[in-house]
């Protein structure tokens, strides 16, 4: 290596690139020292350069190929594994790619670096891989720590701390009760803290909505939902569940006693800079307590009706309908379909003021400024029904009511909305038409739902197909069928949209080779007119049922997720799993 590569530097490269400035490089300098950062991470905090064009300097001056976008790439699992996770993660390097060298026959791997001027490192990656070549290629360091958290996914650090874990319960008969009440020299509380750490930080890159911590009969299972499926990591380590069910309890306020019953908590974690609220539930089992915690990032700011993904003639209808001074507005769909974004757009959109709103929940999710926000405790009395005729009596403009429980709760909502409140309120339907029969299946009079529900919006998380990998495939024959009887569609009409319905992509590193990457949601919102009320004074459901899918304003579910299906958004068969057909 000549003495000129070796004295080369990054704020050099860039002057002689006319990219920045000696002054700027000087700036730099000074900011690098006071925040003990690297040159090039303090000209990007700085805003004298972006990392892609420190990359096209580097690459230009070095004669260095550049990738700005690793997730386009085809990654070699096995190839990837090659540098240790911690190695990886420290040097910022990611091995791509193996080959041939036709001159001299060696094996050739390809290794991504973000500084290419750091030699020392280079010539450790280059001895690791000997006898083999090396070839380096330059990347974004965010694009290479992006990818080092798609392919190493801490399982490395996970099954470690459950080791370590494992061996302090095993080998000094570790004392749940007192060493995870926090004594500081207790080396089995820093493996229980360290793993549960780790668990949190791959969740959250991952951006996971839940995490399963289960206890089987000879293994622990660490389950993750991401984008509505769950991912699982199985540790041969049984024996530390308990330790981590008691960890996560003491976190939770809850009974550390108590393994017999189940129990409901929270806590707050700060993760990667991210703050996040955990609700926690715990569920006694044939080996153990099954743990389930709900991650909410508080970190998202305020939630609006935008972030939904509605369209806009559906967001406009559905703003009118939030706009009215009394009534009943329902958000239905199963756990996890997106109800309780949708309500909290809605609730910071009516937040004024000059208007009084209170919420019944259980729990409390997020927290929202000038709202009065309550949580039920059934424990001590305090549940929907009686919290409800009390909120009613504190003079509000708006009541959010978390769930239509029961006929108490139901008949309470709808005759508070027939007294000058706006209520909203969720419901466990699979549509929007059936909501008005499961209310008077649960005691609701017809009259009563007549003149208090003013419109219905159902709602469900489809997949998006990802962007990176996604392909144009023929529908299925099933996908042509579901569509011809869930939207009454001919087969030609099916067919000329063929070359944008296609099934989930053909799966990339950017989407962890699932071919699907994030969610969108799909909606239908059922406007009651008057033809619909005076068929539910009747009680006439049949009647209410028929009129409702002859309004014209109305679009089933299928018809939103067909619409996103010949946009290329989402699939055909990610459709079929939240929309049936109703005959």
């Amino acid at each position: 290596m000549s003495e000129n590569k070796k004295r080369l530097r990054i704020g050099d490269v860039l002057v002689q690139s006319g990219i920045i400035t000696a002054t700027d490089v000087e700036k730099a300098l000074d900011y690098s020292k006071q925040t003990n950062t690297k040159l090039g991470q303090a000209i990007v905090a700085l805003g004298l350069a972006t990392e892609g064009d420190i990359c096209e300097a580097l690459g230009k001056q070095l004669s260095m190929p550049v990738y700005t976008d690793l997730s386009v790439l085809k990654i070699d699992l096995n190839v990837v594994q090659r540098l240790s996770e911690n190695f990886a993660r420290q040097k910022r390097a990611l091995a791509i790619d193996q080959s041939i060298n036709s001159d001299t026959g060696a094996t050739v791997y390809t290794v991504v670096i973000a500084d290419p001027l750091d030699y020392p490192t280079r010539d450790e990656i280059t001895d690791k891989f000997y006898p083999s070549e090396v070839r380096f290629v330059i990347a974004p360091e965010s694009e290479i720590v992006r990818s080092l958290s798609q392919f190493y996914r801490n399982t490395e650090a996970i099954a470690k701390y459950a080791n370590q874990l494992q061996t302090e319960v095993v080998n000094s008969a570790f004392d749940m009760s007192s060493d995870l009440l926090g004594v500081d020299d207790a080396t089995s509380d820093a493996a229980v803290v360290n793993l549960l750490r780790t668990v949190f930080e791959d969740a959250i890159n991952f951006n996971a909505s839940d995490i399963h911590i289960e206890p089987d009969e000879n293994v622990l299972r660490i389950r993750q939902r991401i984008d509505g499926n769950l991912t699982e990591q199985i540790l041969n380590n049984v024996e530390i569940a308990p330790a981590i069910a008691l960890r996560l309890k003491l976190m939770s306020g809850l009974d550390i006693s108590e393994k017999r019953l189940p129990q409901d908590g929270r806590f707050p974690v700060t993760i990667s800079g991210k703050n996040i609220d955990v609700r926690l539930s715990t569920l006694p089992t044939q080996y153990g307590e099954s743990i389930v915690m709900r991650l909410l990032n508080q970190s998202n700011g305020l939630l609006t009706l935008e972030s939904t993904g509605m369209p806009d003639a559906l967001l406009a209808k559905f703003r009118q309908e939030l706009n009215q001074p009394h009534g009943m507005i329902l958000v239905t769909g199963p756990t996890g379909s997106g109800k309780t974004t949708t309500l909290y757009g809605a609730i910071n959109e009516l937040n004024q003021p000059q208007v009084k709103i209170i919420t019944v929940e259980d729990p409390v999710e997020y927290r929202l400024p000038r709202v009065t926000q309550v949580q039920v405790n059934p424990k001590i009395g305090l549940d929907f029904a009686g919290v409800l005729r009390s909120t009613l009596r504190q003079d509000p403009d708006i009541l959010l009511v978390g769930e239509m429980r029961d006929k108490e709760t139901c008949e309470i909502g709808l005759r508070g909305s027939m007294t000058g409140h706006l209520v909203l309120s969720t419901l466990h339907t699979n549509d929007a038409i059936s909501s008005t029969l499961r209310l008077m299946d649960m005691g609701a009079p017809g009259y009563l739902v007549a003149g208090s529900l003013k419109a219905v919006l159902a709602q469900r998380l489809v997949r998006r197909i990802c962007p990176k990998c996604g392909a144009v495939v023929k529908p299925t024959e099933d996908e042509v069928m579901y569509l011809k009887y869930a939207l009454g569609l001919s087969e030609e009409e099916i067919l000329s949209h063929e070359y944008k319905l296609g099934n989930k992509g053909k799966g990339c590193q950017y989407c962890n080779y699932t071919g699907y990457k994030g969610r969108v949601g799909v909606f239908e919102l059922l406007v009651l007119n008057q033809k619909m009320m005076d068929a539910l004074r009747r009680e006439d459901h049949e009647l209410f049922a028929r009129l409702a899918r002859e309004d014209p304003d109305y679009k089933p579910l299928a018809y939103m997720g067909y619409q996103f299906a010949t946009r290329g958004i989402t699939s055909i068969s990610e459709v079929m799993k939240v929309a049936e057909i109703v005959k």
